[in-house]
């Protein structure tokens, strides 16, 4: 169902606290994140370094590293934090409507 760009793309259930999930809406591939305290954040899944889904590294204090060179962003931002990784992610808004996690995917 969407509403003003509001998609849902998976139960607060689907993303164990600590972990990464991978969804597709349309042809983007996004990564959500539960962090501690119920914080849930959505992101590109793809590494702007090169073609890695970040939903297959690893999550830890906000922050996800590429499984392939290690490159790492803050989920929260977006924002590269270190080599090879140069270009920022993608950040998408995300709420949790009752049991549901909702992202706001631009037109």
């Amino acid at each position: 169902m969407a509403d003003a760009g509001w998609v849902r793309v998976a139960g607060v259930a689907d993303v164990a606290e600590g972990q990464v999930h991978a969804v597709r809406v349309g042809e983007r591939e996004i990564a959500l994140y539960h962090l501690p305290g119920g914080d849930f954040r959505a992101t590109d899944n793809i590494c702007s370094h090169e073609y890695a889904q970040l939903s297959d590294g690893w999550l830890e204090d906000g922050c996800i590293e590429c499984p392939l060179h290690a490159a790492r962003f803050d989920v929260r931002t977006g924002k590269a934090l270190c080599a090879p990784a140069e270009t920022d992610l993608q950040v998408y808004e995300l709420k949790v409507n009752g049991n549901d996690l909702l992202v706001r995917v631009p037109g």
